[in-house]
């Protein structure tokens, strides 16, 4: 097994400050939950008029070359297929579909098959960054009968066909998970912003990955996902900050890479939830709340193109470019149209992202941040 491609040779392991626990979650307590949104300062905003991409592409092509590929020529066609499920009527935007709104579940990112296909390219780059891994949790596979996995789907296949012995149970919004899946594993529809339909302590372990974006009450979530959880049990959440950045002042903050987060965060606040759960620490904030114990974690960064020198970081970063090249109008199409940019801004802007991408004289990563904890024993 690889060492994961961090700053670290290992995991970096890092336990909460010690303190009494009774065992019994605080989700009984009236208390609410802190505020989740309000503390992140960008100014106002700061993000630039979707006006000044059009004009920089202007200027661009306009010194360009003859033979130069202007940005104009980018390809800005997005995907028009979508899914065939008589499950839900979905929310079509921009030619894309999105899971309609249910509940309080308002997911983000485009449910088509364009975006599986990203998915699936961005399970294997998460599975890199944590050395070929489907966990790190310390779990007795010897003990375990029932795990969950909410709202990842590839992951699950992986993880049931590791652990043939083990009832996995994966949760999405949306009917878009394969047909084929090994005979312990089934999918099931379930919106884990609202109260878990999952018996109490029933699952020996629980995995969450990339929910960025689609939690309304990170404490809220975390209170569930311990009553679920058996004493004794894990729960691993591994999620990733969305903000594009470099060490060597290579992304700048006017650039479209840098601006990538300025924009997520900024929807995000329109949908009443938050891209800054790795800035804000919520994974670990809201597991100490609920009452888990011997909470752990790792963080790497996840290159976006293959300038490392490290072999390793090297071949992440190749996958971390396919991953973000592969459907970038899936994620961002959403959450810019509801800070009021038009699907022809939109493309602009994404085509300024790509050329940075491509020109090979930005070092863009993001950081990912994997956290787990144990339900101590009753």
């Amino acid at each position: 097994m690889s060492t994961p491609p961090a700053a670290a040779t290992s995991p970096k392991s890092e336990k909460s400050p010690a303190k009494k626990n009774t065992g019994k979650s605080p989700s009984k307590s009236p208390s609410k939950s802190p505020p989740q949104h309000a503390q992140v300062n960008v100014g106002d905003t700061g993000i630039l008029e979707p006006t000044h991409w059009q004009q920089l592409a202007e200027e661009e092509n306009a010194n360009a070359d003859d033979d130069a590929h202007s940005l104009s020529e980018e390809s800005l066609a997005s995907s028009t297929d979508s899914v065939n499920s008589s499950i839900f009527e979905y929310r079509k935007l921009h030619g894309r579909t999105y899971h309609r709104e249910i509940g309080s579940s308002q997911y983000w990112a485009a449910n088509d098959e364009r975006q599986s296909e990203l998915l699936d390219i961005n399970h294997h780059c998460l599975t890199l960054g944590i050395g070929g891994k489907t966990h790190l949790a310390p779990l007795d596979t010897e003990k375990i009968t029932k795990a969950l996995d909410i709202g990842t789907g590839i992951w699950a296949l992986d993880f049931a066909d590791e652990y043939p012995n083990v009832e996995v149970i994966g949760t999405d919004v949306s009917p878009i998970q394969p047909s084929w899946v090994p005979p312990n594993l089934q999918f099931e529809i379930e919106d884990c912003t609202q109260e878990w339909t999952f018996a109490p302590d029933s699952a020996d372990y629980i995995h969450i990955r990339w929910l960025i974006g689609s939690i309304p009450d990170w404490y809220k979530f975390f209170r569930e996902a311990y009553k679920t959880c058996k004493p004794g049990g894990w729960v691993e959440s591994f999620e990733p900050s969305g903000i594009i950045t470099s060490d060597d002042d290579t992304v700048k903050e006017s650039s479209a890479l840098g601006q990538w987060g300025k924009l997520f965060i900024e929807g995000a606040k329109k949908l009443g939830v938050s891209f800054t759960v790795y800035e804000e620490e919520l994974q670990r904030k809201a597991m100490e709340a609920a009452g888990f114990a011997d909470i752990q974690q790792f963080e790497y960064k996840t290159p976006i193109g293959g300038w490392p020198k490290d072999p390793a970081l090297k071949e992440l970063g190749q996958f971390g470019k396919l991953a973000f090249l592969a459907d970038p109008e899936g994620f961002v199409l959403f959450v810019a149209n509801t800070i009021g940019w038009t699907e022809s801004e939109i493309h602009v802007f994404l085509a300024h992202a790509r050329r940075e991408i491509h020109s090979g004289k930005h070092h863009p990563y993001y950081k990912q941040r994997v956290v787990w904890g144990r339900k101590p024993e009753e």
